[in-house]
């Protein structure tokens, strides 16, 4: 048997003689297709989200033709209903009857976390496109899981200390919905911002897919704190920005906070109620790079819209699928191969360069975003300042 490789190719030429069947078993291998299982949001509060990721991901296939390393690339999509227990079934279907290579997604913490066991005893990878949980790149690491949007503690934790230190802020109301993701995120800015001589005045947790935010806003005024820090997104991120604005806080308060409160659709909807609001995020359509640029132009060439951050994560989860492909030459059957693979992904990204930490988590820098008046009908996210570089979660301890 004789090996040859062709090294401006990413495919493994093979070259067998006398070994027919060995040939034939290769060429079958070959045309196996690889098969991703997106468990996303495409109904319910966040399905604008699960949209976005979902486009991403295949702008970054479509570049590659759905093929890499001579395996086509098939995505199944499945509506995970932002619920934990419908998660866990599409997990489970996806892993034990479609035989998926990768599981994309979700977006919501909690149902992230209900995932993680399955895809763990079950040796498929499981690629994070935005749930933050921390637990994933902590206590429970995985080396089946990997990250690429970021932790809840990332774009949160930075934005306390800048709060404090550079905008003098000392006082704030704190609010975010009740699930993992709205909890880990105000324990992070308040581990910031605390350290930094700051004062909770009030936390208030309403649930998940709240539409009336009245209550909370009378006791916000009542507390007359210097500062409101959120965190919403997808339709609760609309209706909470305009309520705010509504009751009159808008030119009281100011308005901060995780930048999924103004991003993508959000903002759009949200309009001129979102000027003026300042969050924290690994990425802004606005960045000056090229990379970026090219990357907001293809999307809206193809999808006919500006990508969002979400977008973005879809994105990076395809190339980095397909680096690692590239990597083994196509083959998903050795897992510690296809694990290392991924591990020691590098590539350009439009938030800046692509890496990840020990504990399978982006290392990226946090960026302070203003929404502003860009003219002509624009109302945009512009980066103002740089909160952290190259932040890395701290759980950096697992044993993978």
């Amino acid at each position: 048997m004789s090996w040859a490789v062709n090294p401006n190719r990413s495919t493994l030429a093979i070259f067998v003689v006398g070994l027919p069947m060995v040939l034939m078993s290769w060429a079958g291998y070959a045309a196996e297709p690889v098969k991703l299982g997106l468990v996303l949001p495409y109904s319910a509060v966040y399905a604008s989200l699960g949209n976005d990721i979902t486009n991403g991901l295949e702008l970054a296939l479509s570049e590659v033709n759905y093929q890499v390393a001579g395996r086509p690339i098939v995505v199944l999509k499945q509506d995970s209903q932002v619920s934990p227990k419908v998660g866990l079934q599409i997990t489970k279907k996806f892993i034990q009857q479609d035989k998926v290579d990768f599981l994309v997604g979700p977006v919501a913490s909690h149902v992230a976390n209900a995932m993680r066991k399955a895809a763990h005893d079950s040796k498929t990878f499981m690629i994070i496109a935005n749930a933050g949980s921390v637990v994933l790149t902590r206590e429970l690491c995985s080396p089946y899981i990997f990250r690429t949007s970021f932790s809840n503690w990332q774009p949160n934790y930075p934005m306390g200390i800048w709060m404090a230190r550079e905008e003098g802020i000392k006082r704030v109301a704190i609010l975010a919905p009740n699930y993992a993701a709205g909890r880990q995120m105000m324990e992070a800015f308040k581990e910031g911002f605390l350290a930094n001589g700051g004062e909770i005045l009030s936390e208030q947790y309403p649930a998940l897919g709240e539409s009336d935010f009245q209550p909370y806003l009378t006791n916000i005024a009542q507390g007359n704190p210097e500062a409101v820090f959120v965190f919403f997104s997808g339709a609760d991120a609309v209706k909470f920005v305009r309520q705010y604005a509504q009751a009159g806080l808008k030119d009281q308060i100011p308005l901060y906070g995780s930048g999924f409160l103004v991003e993508g659709k959000v903002l759009s909807a949200q309009g001129q109620a979102a000027v003026g609001i300042k969050t924290a995020l690994h990425w802004a359509d606005t960045m000056d790079n090229p990379v970026s640029k090219k990357f907001v132009r293809d999307y809206k060439a193809k999808f006919g819209e500006i990508p969002s951050l979400f977008s973005l994560q879809g994105y990076d989860t395809g190339h980095m699928i397909i680096q690692a492909l590239e990597a083994t030459g196509g083959d998903t059957s050795d897992k510690m191969r296809l694990r290392r693979a991924l591990e020691d992904v590098r590539f350009e990204s439009p938030r800046g360069p692509f890496k990840l930490s020990r504990s399978h988590n982006p290392i990226q820098n946090i960026y302070i975003r203003e929404v502003v008046n860009a003219g002509y009908g624009v109302i945009e996210n512009q980066i103002i300042a740089v909160a952290a570089e190259a932040l890395e979660d701290p759980g950096t301890g697992c044993d993978l």
